[in-house]
């Protein structure tokens, strides 16, 4: 059995990609007609058509869906076998890495990581942006290079995670708030008036399914996709706000805190990335700095 053109596999990466011929043709520097026999192998070899027309344009078929992360996975990790390890001069990178975050992380761990950032590498530039769902389709496609967050069931299983910290939920109200002058029980508790925070619109949480485990619910007014919303609402009313204590340090700032009397279980809060970016040594540097940052801030604590 003769062994397989490895060259294929760049061209199938690349044509999948495109969804085309002409511009796979393009981006690698090949005719169109090199591309179009080299598309015609593709086929013979999978035993698919992979792209079939549709209309002026060529659609993947399911095989060429299935391949297409296995192929540019593979694509990737050959380039990088190839590519020279050049040591990592920071004072000299410029890059932009582009951060998807929990709410809460930037205004509490962002200062300290922009500072540790500009000292070590002054054209390094982060952009951070929000994170609405726990999907793992940024972190794939490239367009983001680092999360943090809780991880969840759609969380792509070909992902990298690193603990952080863990998390424990508390409750916060204003500094006139009747909650505010004494011990806070269970009772006083479940009989204020709620903001639920819920990406997804949710009406309950895991702090009311403890609540019934004893019997009690609590009255919740309104709901709000998350916390700095929570908190502001709770700071100016008579409303009590439930949020993970590290990640809204910063922004409690002014309110009374004080520990749930109910057991909510803690959350532990990860850094999550694409494979591709394992060996990065610019990305490794990345990580460490979040990791570092976030072990010092908890030491102060």
């Amino acid at each position: 059995m003769s062994k397989p053109d490895l060259n294929l596999l760049v061209q199938l990466d690349v044509l999948l990609a495109e969804g085309s011929v002409a511009r796979a043709a393009e981006r690698l520097r090949l005719s169109p007609s090199a591309m179009s026999r080299a598309l015609a192998r593709l086929r013979e070899v999978t035993g698919d058509p992979l792209l079939v027309r549709a209309g002026r344009g060529l659609v993947p078929t399911p095989r060429a869906l299935e391949l297409r992360e296995r192929v540019g996975q593979l694509v990737d990790d050959a380039e990088a076998v190839l590519r020279p390890v050049d040591m990592l001069e920071l004072s000299r990178l410029v890059r932009t890495f582009t951060l998807r975050t929990s709410e809460g992380f930037v205004e509490n761990f962002g200062p300290d990581l922009l500072r540790r950032i500009t000292s070590e590498a002054p054209g390094v530039s982060l952009r951070f942006l929000p994170k609405p769902n726990k999907e793992s389709t940024a972190l794939r496609d490239g367009s983001v290079d680092l999360e943090t967050g809780v991880i969840g069931a759609s969380t792509g299983p070909e992902v990298r995670t690193q603990a952080l910290f863990r998390d424990r939920f508390i409750g916060a109200v204003s500094k006139e708030h009747p909650l505010s002058q004494g011990p806070v029980t269970t009772a006083s508790y479940a009989g204020g008036r709620h903001v639920l925070v819920s990406r997804r619109g949710l009406d309950r949480g895991p702090i009311d399914d403890a609540l019934e485990t004893l019997g009690l619910a609590r009255q919740i007014v309104i709901t709000v996709g998350g916390f700095s919303s929570a908190l502001a609402l709770a700071r100016g009313s008579d409303l009590i706000a439930s949020v993970p204590e590290r990640h809204t340090g910063n922004l409690r700032a002014g309110m009374y805190s004080f520990a749930l009397p109910v057991p909510v279980p803690e959350v532990t809060v990860s850094m999550l990335w694409h494979p591709r970016l394992d060996a990065d040594p610019a990305h490794r540097w990345l990580r460490g700095c979040v990791r570092e940052v976030c072990l010092e801030q908890l030491a102060d604590h």
